[in-house]
Order: C-alpha cells, then structure tokens, then sequence
C-alpha cells in the first residue's frame, strides 16, 4: 500500500488535536491508541465476500452504501485464505424466516469451508433490523457466533452487545466547517418534531420556556439553526434518535431519555459516549430532566458540546470512503473483532 493514505490518515487525525487538547475528556475510549491500530488496519485488514446471489437489495440505504464501500474497498481479498472474516452478502430483510436465513447459511456452509472452521465466528452479515432467533443449527450459529452489523437504534432483543455492531444512522444536515467552540444559544434544549413522543413528557416540556418544543416539522433551514442554537437535544431512545450524529455535528450535545441500559450505540468500541451525551430516565419527568442539565452546564458542557462535534466527524458517510469516517470507523470495529474464538465441531442431531 501506498504511504500517502496513511499520512492523509495521519494528518485527518492530528488535525483534531487542538480541539480536544483543550478539553479535560476526550470522546475517544483510547485516543493514543487509535491512529496506530486504524493505520495497521488500513495495511493488514482483509475480508473475504462470498460470491452475491443474483439480485442483492437491503433495507436501509445506510446498509447498500456500507456494501458498497466494502465492496470497493482495499480490504477485500480474492484469496480467502489471507482473510481476517468473512463477509455473507445476503440481505437479512426484517421478514426473513429463520428457515429462509438457515437455508443461506446451509448453502455458504456446503459450498464453501471457512464456515465450519469456526462456526461461523469470523463471519459478519448486514441485518438492518436483526435476524431473529431459530433452532436449526445454521441460525443458532448465525445468531450466537457471527458478528450482525444493524441499523441503528437496534431492534429489541435481536442484538448481543460486544459481539454486533450497529452502523452511525446517515445524516442530512449541512454541520459547520469548523467546531463551535463555545457556542451562543437561544435554548437550553430542543426537541424536534417526534423526537420524544411521550404525551406527558411532552407536555411538561412545553411548558419550560427554556426548552424548545416543536409541535409540526420543521424545515431543514430551521431546524439546523434550531440545532446551532440549543445547548442540548433531546431524544427519547427509539427510531428517532438516528438523529443524534446531526445534532452532535452542531454542538447540540444528545440527551437520551430512556429507562433501560443502552448497548447499542454506534461506534461503542471507539467512544466513550458518557462524554459525548447524556442519559437520563423517565421517571422524573421534565423537572428531573432540566436538573441534570443544569448540573452538565455547570459542569463541563463545553466539554461535552466539543466531544460531540469531534465524534460526529465518525458519523459522517461518502460515496467514496474518506479517512475516519463512518465506513471506515465501522471497518474499525470488525477489525477488533478480528481474533475469534475456533469453536470445535460438534455434531448435531
């Protein structure tokens, strides 16, 4: 490989340094870390894709472009014995049966011997919604061993953290060029159109003027300026949240309201999002919700806002893959999965 992308990587990196030196947290889990491992993987990662069947569509438009990326990527190989994984070019659409999913990995398992070397534990798959569980063996190993990339949030009950990964949602804004810094706002908080849909919540949120409340979409000029111009955003934790990398790119530092532990988020394996958002329960409404974002105003929002602009830049997807961005960053993740467990074969009745 050419040493010009590895120093297009070194400097994409090194130019965020003077944002989060200035700040007391980084987002990432191991920022001195990760420029040296993501240009190990850029020189030594390779996937093997097994041959497509004829027609090839997916759920999402965020899993066709992943594909894509893979697909022209440098870290495909023709030779499946220098592999790291294995990729199953199968769409998992949301209505597969278990027998239609038994029946694809039955044929790859038949036709080909990587599988059963491992049980399918170097294996990886696109799933936007989660493949669901089954008792043939092929979906048993599928669901337990092999690594399910989804769309983000995940479906309950169908991803298993620290062995899936979910892809950073796509973005539709036009974020600033540079970070905000510190920013000037004219709320504390915004909850765009449908982000929280709880009724009382809702209502309490209405009635704080600090936090803006929109009762009818808005369109996209607003709500960027509605994004620049609000400390927080508030998202309860469901289909709407794949709006959190947008308000990260503004500053708008998430706020996640949910009554259960979140495992899901993207890129888990890279930030440490106790920097980036905040999670808070229902239990206590608006007056609780508005405390603790008073007490992170106090505390380190300036923090938190510049976090969350430097990790957005790992939520953003091109046509063609750019240096840390979410293709890249996904990648990142599957090379960290790279050493698997070598199940032993056991039979089956």
């Amino acid at each position: 490989m050419s040493s010009l992308p590895l120093l297009l990587c070194f400097f994409f990196f090194t130019s965020f340094v003077p944002l989060f030196t200035a700040l007391t947290s980084s987002p990432y889990l191991s920022p001195t870390i990760l420029p040296q491992n993501y240009q190990k993987m850029l020189k030594n990662f390779k996937i093997y894709v097994y041959p497509p069947p004829e027609t090839l569509s997916f759920d999402s438009k965020v899993e066709a472009l992943f594909y894509s990326s893979l697909l022209h990527s440098p870290f495909t190989t023709q030779n499946p014995e220098e592999a790291h994984l294995f990729f199953l070019p199968f769409s998992f659409h949301s209505d597969l049966s278990p027998r239609s999913a038994a029946r694809v990995v039955g044929d790859y398992r038949t036709e080909f011997i990587y599988w059963n070397r491992t049980l399918g534990a170097d294996h990886f798959f696109l799933s936007c919604s989660g493949v669901g569980h089954g008792s043939d063996r092929n979906v048993v190993e599928l669901k337990k061993n092999s690594v399910q990339v989804s769309c983000f949030p995940t479906t309950p009950g169908l991803f298993i953290p620290h062995k899936d990964a979910s892809l950073p949602p796509l973005a539709n804004v036009h974020a600033p060029t540079h970070a905000p810094g510190s920013k000037s706002t004219s709320h504390l908080a915004y909850v765009r159109y449908n982000w929280v849909k709880e009724s009382n919540l809702v209502e309490q949120l209405l009635a704080d003027p600090e936090i803006l409340v929109e009762s009818e979409p808005s369109d996209q000029m607003t709500y960027e300026e509605r994004l620049a111009g609000s400390k927080f955003c508030l998202f309860e934790y469901g289909p709407e949240i794949s709006g959190i990398g947008e308000a990260m790119s503004f500053g708008c530092v998430p706020v996640v309201i949910t009554d259960r532990p979140v495992q899901d988020m993207p890129l888990m394996d890279l930030l440490t999002w106790r920097h980036i958002a905040v999670f808070v329960g229902t239990s206590g409404g608006a007056r609780e919700i508005k405390r603790v974002l008073g007490r992170v105003v106090v505390e380190g929002y300036e923090d938190m806002s510049g976090s969350a602009v430097v990790a957005s830049k790992h939520f953003v997807w091109n046509e063609t893959p750019q240096p840390y961005d979410a293709f890249h960053m996904v990648m990142y993740q599957l090379w960290l999965r790279r050493h698997t467990i070598r199940y032993a074969e056991r039979e089956w009745a």
